[in-house]
């Protein structure tokens, strides 16, 4: 699957069959249902359920919760757009 084929797939009800927890997580987000999107990222264990998790906090924006989860990921804030953000983790796990 491509950016482009998950962007499209926002139109549908659900997230793609078998895709990454992290990615059911950031559709959810894209969709605007930043509770699920939480809940998904905190069920994912190490590195990169805290990446998706520090993203989310940061687009709350509680962002010391955000740095937190950030450095447990071993990132940093990209200090850049959230929508720039998102891309990058979504073409990451892709």
């Amino acid at each position: 699957m491509k950016l482009k084929e998950f962007q499209a797939s926002l139109s549908g009800g659900s997230p793609p069959e078998g895709i990454h927890r992290v990615l059911q997580a950031l559709w959810h987000d894209a969709k605007g249902d930043w509770d699920e999107a939480h809940r998904i990222a905190q069920s994912v264990q190490g590195r990169n359920g805290a990446w998706v998790h520090g993203y989310l906090h940061r687009k709350e924006g509680d962002l010391s919760n955000a740095e937190y989860w950030y450095s447990r990921a071993g990132k940093r804030n990209p200090g850049t757009s959230l929508e720039w953000e998102w891309e990058q983790i979504v073409k990451y796990f892709l």
